[in-house]
């Protein structure tokens, strides 16, 4: 059986010869196997280090009635499998596996030795996609969640990639299929061509995504059925309204209007031109397709009323948007924000459903929360407060009503912390007095594993690291999926990382791989830095006079935190470096600095000549004399 991997520029020919009762002959190797990767980037997947891989095995097994291979963990966990599923003696399935779980495979379903489709399962997701010319690029969805159109939408804005939006978008095909009545099918139509058409020119102008920003989280209400019968419609039709993507950008949380998403078979498809939001800054045009009065039904005049006060408002608010930039003094952004708060509350109370009220009082929330952190406008700490006592008299608002307390108390954290004469220990141990007992009154609300990171940082920072680990392992327990249990998973690692041997693997800038265990032998510092911390920047002198001096025994590598690699490229252009850097795009939150829990830079990471940590946070003044206790 050939083993042809999908990516055939990465192993050439990998020949296997299957014999009577499984014997073989030319077999590859798990090391070899290994060094596949998926088709498609983005694939989170168990990477063994080179010793790791040396330790795996390679089978030959039938897989449902079928010739494969199965690459394996000592202990048994499956990492690779590779299938021939049509009896050819050559693979047509890669699949990549996570901790035992099949989450992404290529399948060449032509059998001539490329991938032309790509699926993903279990923790990696339901898409499914074609790739029609065979180039490594998805030409189309046959499968995808509403939660994955919104990733890839915001993947789309992020990279500026008209096509990749394209992809997302009701076809006029597919809103034949829909069989609605026919003036809605109109405004669908119009819709969706003035939202391809218009993708181009919104992703260039747009600033409030950076080019390596990531998706967080999918925001919506329920989905709903629209009936057939409705304004002529033959069909049920299943549809998400007020869709919000929430991404992160340049250490910062944003949001993306996406709008109505329609479910097509097993496809969810998107209708509206995406709006990406600052955070604390609202969208002006959210009210939906679908949820609301019927064509018939508007005319009566209560509904005509209420539709045109939701109207006037929202134009008010794009009005008051637009004169922003006349806002240049103190006062006068403060009177822009005041007016846009009030605007927003009227805009929440006039709100047709709950979701759209939780919308908007969550946009208000943040806008204020993030204007007195601006130092724009310190009534927000009030506003906020009185906002909060409302929510929390009604039991069906506890939720949003944790929401804005947590943006409550941020904002008169950062308050406080900006008085003249500050007693800043004062404030930090009141600070963490409040933090807990948010967690006490809304254990289950996400903002309290924000509230959980905040006190383990502040711990770890204090030297107590007992009570830190304390609150990390519960973020991990309680909020396993949340950004922070990423973090705080890492930062256990890492305070737990002396004597052990730890992972470290990524891509350099130019996409060429580094792996930590390729340097058994030597002595390695890992330097967790960016060109933003003048403080790393400095280190560097010291690390290249280190290097020349032991260069035979000792490296670098640099992980790199950057949001942006173009300002990584322009510096070591200006400054070279003669180690190698990892750079993974997420800055801060990336998964390189994840993986360690990294909180701050410079960090660096002292790793002996077997690959174990004998410094977790060793300083240049230091270094040295680390160097010569190891190097002999």
């Amino acid at each position: 059986m050939r083993f042809i991997p999908a990516k055939t520029a990465l192993i050439c020919t990998l020949s296997v010869i299957l014999l009577p009762g499984w014997s073989l002959a030319a077999n590859p190797s798990a090391e070899q196997a290994l060094k596949l990767v998926p088709v498609q980037s983005g694939v989170d997947f168990d990477r063994p280090t080179a010793d790791e891989a040396a330790k795996c095995k390679m089978l030959a097994k039938k897989i449902d009635g079928r010739v494969g291979w199965i690459v394996e963990t000592p202990n048994g966990t499956i990492l690779r499998r590779f299938v021939d599923t049509n009896g050819d003696n050559v693979v047509d399935q890669w699949s990549y596996y996570k901790d035992g779980l099949e989450v992404y495979r290529d399948i060449d379903i032509n059998y001539n030795g490329k991938a032309d489709q790509y699926r993903w399962f279990h923790t990696g997701g339901s898409r499914w996609a074609l790739d029609k010319n065979e180039d490594g690029k998805i030409d189309a969805w046959k499968s995808i969640s509403a939660e994955e159109v919104t990733a890839e939408i915001v993947a789309a804005i992020a990279t500026r990639d008209a096509d990749r939006f394209a992809r997302l978008v009701l076809t006029p095909n597919e809103l034949k299929s829909l069989g609605l009545g026919k003036e809605r099918a109109e405004n669908i139509a119009e819709k969706a061509a003035k939202a391809t058409a218009g993708f181009k020119a919104m992703s260039a102008r747009q600033k409030t995504l950076a080019r390596n920003a990531i998706w967080v989280q999918f925001s919506a209400g329920a989905p709903g059925v629209v009936p057939a019968g409705t304004d002529q419609s033959t069909k049920d039709v299943r549809v998400y309204e007020n869709v919000t993507a929430i991404a992160q950008s340049g250490g910062q949380h944003r949001q993306v209007q996406i709008g109505t998403l329609v479910q097509v078979g097993d496809l969810w498809r998107a209708i509206d031109l995406p709006r990406p939001t600052a955070e604390g800054q609202a969208d002006s045009a959210t009210e939906g397709f679908f949820f609301h009065a019927s064509l018939t039904m508007r005319n009566e005049p209560g509904a005509a009323i209420a539709s045109g006060m939701m109207q006037k408002l929202l134009a008010d608010l794009e009005s008051l948007d637009k004169g922003t930039a006349q806002a240049t003094t103190p006062a006068e952004q403060a009177k822009y924000t005041k007016q846009r708060a009030d605007l927003l509350q009227r805009i929440a109370s006039a709100a047709k459903s709950p979701d759209q009220r939780e919308m908007w009082i969550r946009q208000l929330a943040d806008m204020l929360s993030a204007s007195v952190q601006s130092g724009t406008y310190e009534d927000g700490v009030e506003r906020l407060e009185t906002l909060y006592r409302k929510l929390a008299k009604n039991k069906a608002d506890k939720n949003l009503a944790a929401y804005v307390k947590f943006r409550q108390l941020t904002a008169a954290y950062f308050l406080a912390m900006q008085a003249p004469k500050a007693d800043f220990a004062k404030i930090q141990t009141n600070w963490l007095k409040t933090l807990e007992k948010y967690i006490a009154d809304y254990p289950t609300s996400p903002d309290a594993a924000e509230a959980m990171l905040q006190l383990a940082i502040s711990e770890e920072f204090n030297g107590e690291e007992v009570a830190a680990k304390k609150w990390y392992r519960k973020i991990v327990g309680g909020f396993p999926n949340s950004p922070a249990a990423q973090k705080a998973a890492g930062a256990r690692t890492r305070l737990d990382s002396i004597g052990k041997r730890i992972k470290l693997t990524g891509q350099s800038p130019l996409g060429s791989p580094v792996d930590l265990a390729n340097y058994r032998g030597k002595v390695v510092l890992i330097q967790y830095w960016a060109t933003w911390s003048a403080p790393a920047k400095t280190d560097m002198a010291t690390l290249k006079e280190l290097w020349n001096k032991y260069g035979r025994s000792f490296t670098v590598i640099g992980v790199n935190l950057n949001n942006d690699v173009e300002d990584l490229n322009a510096y070591l252009t200006e400054n070279p470096l003669p180690w190698k850097q990892i750079y993974e795009r997420g800055g801060m939150d990336s998964r390189p600095a994840n993986a360690m829990g990294i909180l701050t830079v410079p960090t660096m990471i002292l790793v002996d000549q077997q690959g174990k940590v004998v410094n977790r946070n060793v300083s240049t003044v230091e270094l040295e004399s680390e160097l010569k206790k190891l190097i002999r």
